[in-house]
């Protein structure tokens, strides 16, 4: 293959034969990969089967992947099936945001979830702090996971959206439990409670995680806001990127 190829995954689904098709009016060599047969599809096989990746990832110098399980699929397909078909994987759940707010993260109803994220080793993303809609917060008071942590040691736990008004409680259980991560998504970054920034320079260094609310909070807003931050070279760095790396992507099993 061309090294300036460029492969499609999901070429015959709807997404992935428009990018196809626009590539291709372009002029851009491109290779189209799908389990269903079409005209923009090259190679007939799945993302699941390695030795046709690999076949297809030669030469190859961009990935395009449309070959998604998303909302929709949830009935449909189990687990597993999202976690090899997409190139990382994790769940999210928001607490205030369904059952009308009554269960928080210690009910019961969260184990099967808890169990199979264990199972899978497939990190977890939880809501903590206030929301923004006029929903019940109490749910998302990240005191809940102190029992979850304990009950569920080897589970790969991250508290998203910040954890305001309770910022303190979740950097004393970051502290607590090894297996537990903050991600600072919809914050503006010049919002930051100086306690957060402080556990970020010392204690906390591979532990806060940084991501925008985009379009809310567009990155050529928050980018500016963070490298303003008074932060080592090393702490923002990782906070921007390499913990988010090593929590999603690292293959280290994080232990409590």
């Amino acid at each position: 293959m061309s090294a300036d190829r460029i492969l499609v995954t999901g070429s015959s689904g709807h997404l992935g034969e428009g990018l196809v098709r626009v590539l291709r009016d372009r002029g851009v060599p491109v290779t189209g990969l799908d389990v269903l047969p079409s005209a923009f599809t090259d190679v007939t096989g799945s993302i699941t089967d390695r030795d046709v990746l690999r076949d297809c990832l030669a030469g190859v110098r961009a990935v395009v992947h449309a070959a998604t399980l998303h909302k929709p699929h949830v009935g449909s397909h189990d687990r597993q099936a999202f976690v090899d078909t997409h190139p990382v994987g994790y769940a999210a759940v928001g607490p205030s945001f369904w059952g009308d707010g009554v269960y928080p993260p210690t009910d019961a109803v969260y184990y099967p979830l808890y169990a199979k994220c264990c199972e899978l080793e497939l990190p977890l993303c939880m809501n903590t702090g206030i929301p923004g809609p006029p929903i019940p917060a109490e749910p998302q008071n990240p005191i809940h996971l102190d029992r979850v942590c304990v009950r569920f040691p080897e589970l790969k736990l991250c508290m998203i959206h910040g954890a305001d008004p309770w910022w303190d409680t979740a950097i004393r259980l970051m502290l607590k439990y090894r297996n537990l991560r903050l991600m600072t998504s919809a914050w503006s970054p010049k919002r930051l409670p100086e306690s957060l920034l402080h556990f970020m320079r010392t204690r906390g260094k591979g532990r806060i995680m940084f991501a925008s609310d985009h379009p809310v909070l567009p990155l050529s807003r928050v980018m500016p806001e963070a490298l303003a931050l008074d932060l080592p070279d090393d702490v923002r760095d990782g906070w921007l990127y390499g913990n988010a790396d090593e929590f999603f992507f690292g293959r280290e099993r994080v232990r409590r």
